[in-house]
């Protein structure tokens, strides 16, 4: 490529890999992507944590593999944007900048008795008051709060003055800055069930009560803002501009060119995310939603209305490493769709709660449990049965946007890894009797925070991202009345397991109708 071009680069460091993306600096285009896998770690039932220096070692690949691939020079850079896992914590030592210990993942429950005695207390209203979060263990202030009492490490920090604690953007800007920036944005910040939601500010009533010192904690910023600049990296030159920090959903709706009210969209990625631009207007969910914010632009901030299903790739990934129905996530599709017959399917559930239930029920002991397996059962029906499984998850959280909003849903934009799969989209129209239109950049949440960045260097005006938006296609609902009189059957068994199994309401409780 010419070196007379401008690149702006994307860091999107997610759940099970990062992906550095580059868009052009001169119309804004999507040039190319390089995404590095990194693993999990499990230490017990329940638990989920990811090694930083893996991490940051991922993050250091994938930008040095895109960049040859592309044929561009680090110089050409620009611009950086960040987006990132939300709520995971990671504890940094500020001094070395080393991490201490390992980060512990949003997915993780270790801190579920916790929350259970928050709520018996009766401080759950005063959270979901304050935050606009659920008390629930997603959140970050349980995690730090674990890291002060549980990890030695983070004691002795603690005691010199030498802790920090970040999600995993502010970890990142930390090393990309050598040690000069420590702050994150408000979409992050909003996650850490310690940030006054009105005011933009951390809470000093909610620090008090997780016992957490302010000066532990990145400073808040609006979304699109000066970041620092890279400084002594061995894969990137000095000097380059970060200028925008995206927590990962609130990203993908701004790559979905979500700035207008009642823009909506829904990503599939390790789970799937359903977030509203709410504009202005701060609304407190009845229906199992989060409140969160959108972003914040020029001290101004934008609200949205979120639903969170922990698993929906991360189901796909499971078939394919621990059970070994597939070698590859793509099989998934083939496979699923020579399960063509209604009548086998029938009575096969999966229902993807490895990680608990998030949105609408907030249910954090559940597990996850494929029912009505018998003797014919085969791996064909069992992957199809998974897709339907993520895509009855998704319908929950449509359901819960139509009752907070008192309409329902009329079309819905995708994205993220799994979206690429038709059948899965296919089934979503279907089950949830909504037009699903998917972009021709998936890749929505690199995208929005590259796009984000260019804002933030004043390449780009906020208003004019509108343009960059292209259908690739749009799944409709089925005409076919057998097929969707078998979702509807679907989704009455799948209320009905949901609330045996979990939600311990009698056995002669009637399931819900999907109306």
């Amino acid at each position: 490529m010419s070196s007379k071009q401008t690149y702006i680069l994307a860091i999107d460091q997610g759940t099970t890999g990062t992906t550095c993306a580059l868009i052009s600096g001169k119309d804004f285009s999507f040039i190319g992507k390089r995404t590095v896998e990194f693993p999990q770690h499990f230490p017990t039932p329940g638990e989920v944590e990811h090694n930083l220096d893996e991490i940051w070692e991922s993050v250091r690949k994938a930008a040095t593999l895109l960049l040859k691939k592309m044929e561009v020079k680090s110089n050409q850079i620009t611009a950086i944007g960040i987006t990132n896992q939300r709520e995971t914590i990671a504890a940094i030592h500020k001094q070395s900048g080393k991490a201490l210990g390992p980060a512990i993942v949003w997915q993780d429950r270790r801190t579920t008795n916790y929350c259970n005695q928050l709520i018996s207390e009766g401080k759950d209203k005063l959270i979901k008051e304050k935050t606009g979060l659920t008390t629930d263990p997603y959140f970050s202030g349980t995690k730090i709060k674990w890291l002060l009492e549980n990890r030695p490490e983070v004691k002795r920090a603690l005691q010199e003055n030498n802790a920090l604690f970040g999600t995993i953007d502010a970890f990142l800007l930390y090393r990309l800055t050598s040690g000069e920036v420590f702050a994150t944005d408000i979409t992050n910040a909003s996650r850490y069930l310690l940030m006054n939601i009105k005011s933009g500010e951390w809470d000093n009533e909610l620090l008090s009560l997780f016992g957490i010192d302010p000066k532990t904690l990145p400073e808040i910023k609006d979304t699109f803002s000066s970041f620092g600049k890279t400084k002594g990296l061995d894969f990137l030159p000095d000097g380059i501009p970060i200028t925008c920090l995206f927590g990962d959903q609130q990203s993908a709706l701004f790559g979905q060119q979500g700035i207008e009210k009642g823009d909506i969209k829904c990503t599939y990625g390790t789970g799937a995310f359903m977030l509203m631009n709410t504009g202005s207007d701060l609304i407190y969910s009845n229906s199992g939603l989060l409140t969160t914010v959108a972003y914040r632009h020029q001290g101004k901030t934008a609200y949205a209305l979120e639903g969170s299903s922990y698993i929906a790739g991360a189901a796909i990934q499971w078939m394919r490493d621990q059970l070994k129905v597939i070698t590859t996530s793509a099989e998934i599709e083939v496979l699923a769709k020579s399960a063509s017959s209604n009548e086998e399917m029938e009575h096969l559930l999966f229902l993807p709660f490895f990680s608990g239930i998030g949105s609408p029920y907030w249910f954090s002991h559940a597990k996850g449990a494929i029912l009505g397996i018998t003797r014919d059962t085969t791996r064909t029906h069992l992957a199809r049965a998974c897709l339907e499984g993520v895509a009855l998850s998704v319908n929950d959280l449509m359901h819960a946007f139509a009752h907070d909003l008192k309409y329902p849903i009329s079309a819905i934009s995708v994205d993220g890894g799994a979206s690429i799969n038709n059948l899965l989209m296919e089934m979503q129209a279907s089950i949830s009797k909504t037009p699903i239109t998917r972009p021709q950049v998936i890749e929505t949440t690199a995208y929005g925070a590259a796009l984000g960045a260019a804002i933030g260097i004043g390449a780009l005006n906020f208003s004019d991202i509108k343009g960059y938006w292209k259908e690739d296609r749009t799944f409709r609902p089925s005409s076919n009345r057998e097929l969707m009189s078998y979702y509807e059957r679907k989704i009455s068994m799948w209320k009905e397991s949901i609330e045996r199994l979990f939600l311990k309401k009698s056995l002669s409780t009637p399931a819900h109708s999907n109306s």
